[in-house]
């Protein structure tokens, strides 16, 4: 008996922890990224927040795509982070001072190499 009721609670506990990740969202962010360099920061960065399960900044088309747990963080929260990070964000732009910081090869300026 004690052996069917630990199986119950372990499979409840399971389904629970599976329906708490299908709670996660996706949101795809144009950024000014150009480079290897500007892709590891980003996604470094976005790594530490809060919230923020995975990240994948796509150079090509300069989107990142994150996905998150809007339990615990926003939209709004990942881009502000992208922003004080010294790129801008759809369209938002970034922290000049974070921005002036970056490496002169990651600067919004230059061509994407």
């Amino acid at each position: 008996m004690k052996k069917k009721l630990f199986f119950l609670i372990a499979a409840m506990i399971v389904t629970f922890s599976v329906a708490i990740a299908d709670g996660d969202k996706v949101v795809k962010i144009k950024t000014t990224a150009v480079c290897e360099m500007c892709k590891a920061r980003i996604e470094r960065t976005l790594g530490l927040s809060k919230g923020v399960k995975e990240s994948n900044l796509d150079l090509k088309d300069k989107v990142v795509t994150v996905k998150y747990n809007p339990g615990k963080t926003t939209e709004e929260a990942i881009r502000a982070t992208i922003i004080n990070t010294g790129y801008d964000a759809d369209g938002q732009l970034a922290n000049q001072k974070a921005h002036d910081k970056l490496p002169s090869c990651c600067k919004k300026t230059v061509a994407p190499h």
